[in-house]
């Protein structure tokens, strides 16, 4: 006896009785329209070098877990390699959802956001010849604000791998247990039938020298640096 209830044409009756079709198309579009503004200033000011060099935070509002001192990043870009640079520097792409992050703080703090900076692995950033982005605003005084992060965590053994390129004394020591470890394995015989402490400590040092011969014409023919001078560095060979 009683028709069910169609709840889409309700809230349809409901709309109408609020405003017209033609009303709502100009009101999503002006809505859209704002927002894709938004967007387009927001990429901007990541692609784009600022002249400003703070952004003035409502400190009531901040988030404690997200500031930064310079030293903790420059620590952390050190252990895992990375570089801290301005954001326009960065050259994957940013996420919607960092986007969307950066729209929500201007929002919130009623201010726009400049002078991004970002941390990430070398290879994601266009550096000029001389995978898990941290987008960071600067707030003075050497803190800074996490806006976002995307991407990828690092490998689990990144922190080990570049260790040796942390600075000068690492690098000897990696040099020195690795002469140690390819010593060990390779027969004396092959170079003499009766081999003993001294022969060892001979080929040893020979090892050594080829290692450490090999690392250092890697080092110069790429341009490479320990971490402790490259994570603040725009240039590739650094």
């Amino acid at each position: 006896m009683f028709s069910r209830t169609n709840i889409e044409k309700q809230l349809l009756k409901y709309r109408c009785k609020r405003i017209d079709e033609q009303s709502i198309m100009n009101e999503v579009h002006r809505i859209f329209s704002d927002n894709e503004k938004q967007r387009d200033e927001i990429i901007s000011s990541l692609t784009e070098k600022s002249r400003e060099s703070n952004n003035h935070f409502n400190f009531e509002l901040l988030q404690s877990e997200h500031i930064f001192h310079i030293d903790d990043i420059k620590k952390l870009c050190i252990t895992y390699r990375l570089r801290f640079l301005d954001s326009h520097f960065f050259k994957g792409g940013f996420p919607e959802e960092a986007i969307s992050e950066v729209r929500s703080l201007e929002e919130k703090h009623q201010i726009k956001l400049k002078n991004f900076k970002i941390v990430a692995p070398a290879k994601l950033m266009k550096l000029e010849n001389a995978d898990d982005p941290l987008l960071f605003a600067p707030m003075g005084n050497n803190y800074f604000y996490l806006v976002h992060k995307w991407g990828n965590d690092l490998h689990p053994f990144r922190k080990l791998l570049m260790w040796p390129y942390k600075n000068f004394e690492n690098l000897v020591f990696t040099v020195f247990v690795l002469s140690i470890l390819l010593t060990s394995i390779i027969p004396m015989s092959w170079f003499t039938k009766t081999g003993g402490m001294q022969e060892e400590i001979l080929l040893f040092l020979f090892i050594f020298k080829m290692v450490a011969g090999i690392v250092l014409y890697y080092g110069f023919a790429k341009g490479k640096n320990f971490n402790g001078a490259i994570w603040n560095s725009k240039y590739y060979n650094a």
